[in-house]
């Protein structure tokens, strides 16, 4: 049953009486779900597939090592910045026409960056291509979330979806060694193209039309505004902090613009009329507490992939296929999870999975405080797997948990809040991480001890924080 908070009620009754139909897709959902999380993983990909490419990128093109780095932060910033902002639009006006949106700009911007011959026109590419996955990945949620009325199969199928971004993500520096050292650079980019074209002609034949936001007032531009504003300058603050000074001026100009933004925002989104985030929903403890663990877990995640792979070339002088390799059981053990965690939630619901999962990951983190210079990964990848496997265990509760928050019409709203919180827990692990790892002039031992320190005791905290704001259903 979906779970709704009282201040909801009035409105989703008004819904209900203009839409029959509710939002009940027609069609075969397994194929939608096929067609919408194929696009999702290759925009998802984008994230860290770069990764290993950026020193070719940078001899090629003559980059150095702040630009290259922009490559990748680029698209990061855009993606976290708009997240918001689109799902409302699919809401709004169509879910499977801003998805298509996506998947069209995505694929355009790849192509922009593979043939780029400076480094100037590959960010173009990158920022082009970072708005695509801002548009596709809560309205691929969205599409999930209505093509599945079940509450049982939306588990599964949101299971589903939940394995293509995690997996996205961890095998993202296997796949794009691959592709550099076969095919050259450029191809991690171009391979794009064509795979978009397929998956946006799947989804333009089998993702039904589904019933739009009926508007009670004019779209929130300025609530869009306020709130890309300050995803972006935060992100910009946290991807900066630690190659610069934190407490240099362009740093603390971020941040100020960050808080200075988002309270704007909580103020304005209070008094309109149909606001892009209802500040409503944070009452929801279910909801604040998803969206808390969707941070946390990818502050953890993304965070512990990128220095587990720095270890390994940097103190083990692996290459960087190899690295991804060495790192592979933990996208494997969350591959392997994600579809169990599916079928737990559609058993037992979201709490077990999610409290669990996190459990596992803390406590996998905490024993890689055993790591030393000489560690194989023969003696260390059962705690990789451990913690991949539960990270993929309780992704699926803490979206669906999310999901079930709001009344269906109004699934973009919760996917794209969501999403840019996972999106700003993955800019925030390799931020702060980065900074414990670094603390000297190269990757130490001690800061890379510190750095799981801190990154399973978030994931155990956040354990803790998951069972008491889980223990009983919304009402």
């Amino acid at each position: 049953m979906t779970v709704m908070h009282p201040a909801e009620s009035t409105r989703d009754l008004g819904f209900a009486a203009r839409h029959p139909a509710g939002d009940a897709a027609t069609g075969n959902p397994w194929l939608t779900l096929l067609a919408v999380t194929g696009g999702q993983f290759l925009a998802v990909l984008s994230t860290t597939v770069i990764s290993v490419a950026l020193p070719t990128i940078g001899r090629d093109l003559h980059a150095d090592s702040a630009a290259a780095e922009w490559i990748v932060n680029s698209y990061v910033l855009v993606y976290a910045s708009l997240l918001v902002l689109s799902g409302g639009l699919g809401d709004r006006y169509g879910r499977k026409g801003v998805f298509l949106t996506g998947m069209v700009i995505f694929g355009l911007g790849a192509l922009i960056a593979g043939l780029a011959p400076s480094i100037p026109m590959l960010l173009v590419g990158r920022v082009i291509q970072g708005i695509g996955p801002a548009l596709l990945v809560p309205t691929s949620l969205a599409v999930v979330r209505a093509a599945f009325p079940d509450e049982r199969e939306r588990a599964v199928a949101i299971g589903a979806w939940s394995t293509s971004s995690g997996l996205a993500l961890a095998v993202g520096p296997v796949v794009g060694g691959v592709v550099v050292n076969g095919l050259g650079w450029r191809w991690v980019l171009l391979l794009n193209v064509p795979l978009v074209a397929v998956f946006a002609a799947a989804a333009a034949l089998v993702v039904p039309r589904l019933p739009r936001t009926a508007a009670r007032d004019r779209f929130d531009w300025q609530g869009a505004v306020l709130t890309t504003a300050a995803i972006a300058a935060l992100s910009f603050g946290l991807i900066e902090g630690h190659k610069r000074s934190w407490d240099s001026a362009p740093i603390l100009a971020a941040f100020a613009l960050a808080i200075g933004a988002a309270a704007v925002f909580v103020w304005w989104e209070r008094r309109h009329g149909d606001p892009l985030v209802d500040i409503a929903l944070f009452r929801n403890r279910h909801f604040v507490a998803a969206n808390l663990a969707g941070l946390v877990a990818f502050f953890a995640f993304i965070g512990s992939i990128v220095y587990l792979s720095a270890y390994f070339q940097q103190l083990q002088g692996h290459s960087a296929v190899r690295a991804g390799f060495d790192v592979c059981a933990i996208g494997v053990a969350f591959a392997t999870a994600t579809p169990i965690s599916g079928r737990l939630v559609a058993r037992f619901g979201p709490r077990l999975p999610m409290v669990t999962g996190l459990a596992l990951a803390g406590i996998a983190t905490l024993g890689l405080l055993s790591l030393d210079r000489a560690t194989g990964i023969g003696s260390i990848w059962w705690l990789l797997a451990l913690g991949g496997f539960g990270i993929g265990l309780c992704l699926t509760p803490m979206t669906a948990t999310a999901l079930a928050a709001v009344h269906p019409h109004r699934a973009g709203m919760a996917s794209s809040v969501h999403n840019a919180m996972r999106q700003l827990g993955q800019v925030l692990g390799v931020a702060v991480l980065g900074t414990l790892v670094y603390s000297g002039p190269v990757l130490g031992m001690a800061g890379l001890h510190h750095a799981f320190l801190v990154a399973g005791g978030s994931l155990l905290a956040m354990a803790v924080l998951a069972a008491v704001a889980l223990r009983e259903r919304a009402r």
